[in-house]
């Protein structure tokens, strides 16, 4: 005689199924508007429904997340389908969602609680107001166009131009809609029409490290990066997803301070070429900048008060990694190794604390962002010599390249831990 499950019992499985779908469902949305590459929401959205006693297939995009899951028998699945859109980076929140996970796999606290912090989570106010947020702008300006070895004027229009680039984004995120798409050309073009206007004051500046300076918060040099990562890693949909984005995103910001050079050499007279010499500052020490860079990417990713001295460390160790690398004189080799030793750094210090790895390696993956090379490389195309703007062009899908396999031999090192 075959024994059969009580139905009560039957029944609890069933709702403990039921709301572990409905978390985990949850967890995926929110984490993917925070940031994680799909490789790694993929793997942690299994190795959750694995931990809770089920089974799962994932495939994230820039757009959507299909979930699949089943009990015991795989061939009894449940699908759903989520259209989602991404995010900034928002590193504080996703600490705490990595936290809450952590007290459901302890069994410190249940699924349909957890879901409801999920929400109470996704309404906190970021740890970084607005005040904090311009300030972090200027800083990154300011640290940008030192590290470009711009001159005195260079650094101090870069750090006034980013304010006003942070204005145009808060404007923009109060209103939404079609402000948002015309984020990246009106803060381009709005840098562009002003450091043109100055420069007919102040012909001793440099549009180039001033515009470049100003808008480099905005660059979408780690969307590049990472699609081309994702390619590498077979997530082919999402990667081309992300490289098409940030492509098409530089584009616009590209346009954007074209146009604004333009309007104001058709409406003024022609701008002249530098016959200043340059108060250089090539003799000053880069740790002048790098702290100001490095606090002001912490601020602008909204990291934790308690991860703000790992991120410092990481971006840090991803400085020296470039500065040795490039120390042999080999082309790229400084790129490589600052990929390298900042994702080492990035899954020890996971596997120590237990907290998403992002948190520490987006910004200093960032400190080597793809993107600046491509906006200058269009830059030059426009205003100098075509055929080497474009074949500058092209060296960012190289640098891009570069760190997708820095990332892929440090994982073969240090084996990461899954996290977002």
């Amino acid at each position: 005689m075959i024994e059969s499950t009580p139905m009560t019992e039957y029944n609890e499985k069933l709702v403990k199924y039921s709301v572990a779908r409905r978390f985990i469902i949850k967890l995926g949305i929110m984490a993917h508007s925070y940031g994680p590459s799909a490789a790694r929401l993929e793997s942690y959205l299994t190795q959750v429904t694995e931990t809770l006693g089920y089974q799962g297939i994932f495939h994230s995009t820039r757009s959507e997340i299909m979930y699949v899951f089943w009990k015991d028998d795989p061939m009894v699945q449940t699908q759903h389908v989520e259209k989602v859109e991404k995010g900034a980076f928002n590193m504080a929140k996703l600490a705490r969602v990595g936290e809450l996970v952590e007290l459901v796999v302890a069994g410190e606290i249940s699924l349909e609680d957890a879901y409801t912090l999920l929400d109470k989570i996704d309404k906190l106010p970021d740890p970084w107001g607005p005040f904090a947020k311009a300030i972090s702008f200027l800083l990154i300006g300011v640290g940008f166009a030192g590290l470009m070895t711009g001159n005195i004027w260079d650094i101090l229009l870069a750090g006034g131009l980013a304010l006003v680039v942070y204005i145009n984004v808060y404007i923009a995120h109060q209103f939404h809609g079609r402000l948002i798409e015309l984020l990246p050309f009106s803060s381009a073009y709005i840098v562009g029409v002003l450091a043109t206007f100055l420069k007919i004051f102040l012909p001793e500046i440099n549009i180039q490290v001033v515009v470049l300076s100003s808008i480099i918060v905005l660059i979408p040099g780690f969307t590049v990066s990472a699609g081309i990562v994702e390619i590498v890693s077979d997530h082919v949909v999402s990667g081309s997803a992300n490289l098409i984005a940030g492509i098409t995103y530089l584009l616009k910001q590209f346009f954007g301070a074209w146009f604004g050079l333009a309007t104001v050499s058709i409406f003024l007279p022609a701008i002249q070429e530098n016959t200043v010499l340059y108060t250089s500052l090539n003799l000053w020490n880069p740790w002048i900048f790098l702290p100001l860079l490095f606090i002001g990417l912490g601020v602008a990713y909204q990291s934790l008060m308690r991860d703000f001295p790992w991120v410092i460390l990481c971006c840090l160790v991803s400085y020296f990694g470039v500065i040795f690398g490039n120390s042999f004189e080999i082309e790229y080799l400084g790129t490589l190794m600052g990929a390298i030793v900042a994702n080492i750094f990035g899954n020890l210090w996971a596997r120590k604390f237990n907290r998403p790895t992002s948190i520490v390696l987006v910004p200093a993956i960032t400190v080597m962002v793809s993107g600046s090379v491509g906006f200058q490389a269009l830059f030059i195309a426009a205003t100098e010599e075509t055929s080497k703007g474009l074949n500058q062009f092209l060296q960012m899908f190289i640098v891009a390249l570069v760190i997708a396999a820095g990332l892929l031999i440090a994982n073969t090192i240090v084996r990461p831990k899954v996290t977002l």
